[in-house]
């Protein structure tokens, strides 16, 4: 079995807790997204389980591998995308390819099947050095070396991060491709928009585990009216929406504020006339669907 099994994790780093008696299981060919902000514990994690470093209580496995007793296995058979671009960079986009295969007694030739729709659109870049890339080209050389010896589980951390939205539409689009071959994907991200290509979801915070489910189901359990409230003056809006007393929470969302009311925080014609008061004759409130983020903000706001 491809799996990854999770249980009781936690790690901290002095006094800080980087992880919090963390459990969760990612099915073999699973497309997992681990959603949160930066310091949820996502990095922590990924280092846990590519047995970089050592969890200070509980156990994983890693395709049937357990991390501590079995990392060398676990080397042979996972890849690891980290966050931050670790490949080398005085070196050409070839020349990254064939040590990557040669440390894996492999052959670019070998695998081509299956990183041939990322390969091909860096093949007429493959004598530039990999330092000299776009953004996007680095990231898909960094996968192509992950995948070289073809493993049962791939680790992404955050590997769209400071990426194009075009380049990002491709790369999870190749991630779809990579897990109908059967390799267990385990993909974290900051960005909320991305949560829907996931098969399912973990919304972590503060290294603990606020819900795990399907995108639309996590969507689902937000169980509140939420409204769009826009003005021609976002900024002081936020504040006085903030400070209305029947307000349960309300923070910025693209081009609008999201805000949800308290069970006895009154009607909508109640609002608008403070609104009105408050100096925004042409504030508009619309009510919409939620989303991801709002389930995860929905979630904070209960934990505190």
């Amino acid at each position: 079995m491809n799996d990854i099994r999770i249980r009781n994790i936690s790690k901290k780093y002095g006094d800080i807790p980087a992880l919090d008696n963390l459990t969760m299981t990612i099915r073999e060919a699973e497309l997992f997204g681990l959603i949160g902000p930066d310091g949820a514990g996502k990095t922590t994690l990924f280092r846990i389980l590519t047995t970089l470093i050592l969890p200070d209580a509980g156990e994983a496995s890693v395709c049937g591998l357990d991390i501590v007793r079995d990392l060398k296995e676990i080397r042979k058979r996972v890849g690891y995308m980290p966050g931050r671009f670790s490949l080398y960079q005085d070196l050409s986009v070839e020349e990254n390819l064939t040590f990557f295969s040669t440390v894996f007694n492999t052959t670019l030739e070998k695998n081509e099947d299956l990183i041939h729709d990322i390969y091909v659109q860096i093949e007429p870049f493959k004598k530039r050095k990999a330092g000299k890339l776009s953004g996007g080209m680095k990231q898909k050389l960094a996968l192509c070396c992950a995948l070289i010896h073809r493993p049962d589980a791939l680790f992404l951390d955050e590997p769209t991060t400071g990426v194009d939205p075009v380049s990002r539409v491709e790369f999870w689009d190749m991630l779809d491709r990579l897990k109908k071959q059967g390799i267990t994907i385990l993909v974290s991200t900051p960005y909320m928009d991305e949560a829907s290509r996931c098969d399912r979801i973990a919304l972590i915070r503060s290294g603990k585990c606020l819900s795990i489910d399907t995108p639309e189901a996590i969507r689902k359990a937000f169980d509140k009216p939420l409204y769009a409230v826009r003005s021609a003056a976002m900024y002081p809006l936020l504040g006085d929406l903030r400070a209305y007393a029947g307000t349960y929470s309300c923070y910025a969302f693209g081009d609008s504020h999201h805000l949800t009311l308290k069970p006895d925080g009154g009607d909508i014609l109640r609002l608008r006339q403070y609104l009105k008061e408050k100096g925004y004759p042409d504030a508009v409130i619309e009510p919409v669907g939620p989303s991801v983020e709002d389930r995860f903000m929905d979630l904070e706001m209960e934990a505190l």
